[in-house]
């Protein structure tokens, strides 16, 4: 029996995390990037376009996993730079507040929201980003839409468990649904 060194703490090996998300809930940040303007009204929204493993093409937040001794502020700061590059440059308060918390279940119609691999709780944020984004790791592009092309039917039928909805609650949270 060889022991192994973990090299990188907070992380689950595929195994361990099949069997952790088959067992209990684990904690997600979902982001919502914008562009704001002068009076901080939103502008823009700043939507992934991305490639499922079922090689379906779709539109998606900025999404990930908090790890095991990771603080929010900083999953957050994570998942932004991996998925629109290290000179996006989002405000994130020092104390950041969801504008609301998604309950993913892999059973669909229990919530808005599904997952097919797991029960999942993702807290949610509006993220303002003022530098240049590129999007990085599995994502394709990104498209900044104004908030009523993103709230659009044609957007909204582009997005998959239950993102759509959960973009509209942040553009409502942010006064632009109309």
């Amino acid at each position: 029996m060889t022991e192994m060194t973990e090299t990188t703490p907070g992380w689950l090996s595929p195994d361990e995390l099949e069997s952790t998300r088959a067992r209990m809930p684990i904690l997600y940040v979902d982001a919502v990037p914008v562009r704001v303007d002068d009076a901080g009204t939103v502008t823009h929204v700043g939507l992934l376009l991305r490639i499922g493993a079922d090689g379906t093409v779709s539109r998606a937040l900025v999404s990930g996993r908090v790890l095991h001794h990771e603080r929010v502020r900083d999953a957050l700061i994570r998942h932004l730079e991996k998925d629109l590059g290290p000179t996006a440059l989002p405000n994130i308060p020092a104390s950041p507040q969801p504008f609301t918390i998604a309950e993913y279940f892999p059973t669909q119609g229990v919530t808005p929201y599904h997952d097919p691999r797991q029960h999942a709780v993702s807290l949610a944020y509006v993220v303002p980003v003022a530098g240049d984004c590129r999007p990085r790791q599995d994502a394709l592009d990104l498209v900044w839409f104004t908030p009523e092309e993103a709230s659009s039917p044609l957007v909204q039928q582009e997005m998959l468990g239950g993102q759509g909805t959960l973009l509209k609650q942040a553009l409502a949270y942010v006064g632009r649904l109309s």
